[in-house]
């Protein structure tokens, strides 16, 4: 799957998949929560030059579930928590996670590729 990208203007980018324009704010967030999907995931982070493992998508699946179960973004400490009982102590911490999203780590990289919401204070 190859993704379009372009700026329409400074605030905003386009990322197309699946020959739909999907639009988001120009640090890749999605502006349509609605206009998520598992390709939209893909064609993102081909973009932020991240491959993607079965780690990720892990991560990315408890930051949607946690936010659709709540309403709110998944606490660093909530993932740590999760994640160490799910993978051990070696790769359950705070370190490891923003080893794999080299790119703000889960909060930033794994909320964007999630479809879910800047961190607070961010927006």
């Amino acid at each position: 799957m190859e993704a379009k990208l372009y700026y329409p203007n400074m605030q905003t980018k386009i990322i197309e998949v699946d020959g739909m324009e999907i639009l988001c704010d120009g640090e890749g967030y999605l502006l349509d929560l609605d206009a998520w999907s598992e390709n939209y995931v893909r064609a993102a982070a081909n973009e932020e030059q991240l491959e993607l493992t079965d780690e990720h998508w892990e991560v990315i699946r408890f930051i949607r579930d946690y936010h659709d179960q709540r309403g709110v973004q998944a606490p660093v400490r909530d993932m740590v928590k999760h994640f160490r009982k799910a993978w051990g102590n070696e790769k359950g911490n705070s370190a490891y996670l923003h080893r794999i999203f080299p790119q703000g780590g889960p909060q930033k990289q794994g909320n964007r590729l999630a479809g879910v919401r800047k961190p607070k204070g961010e927006h």
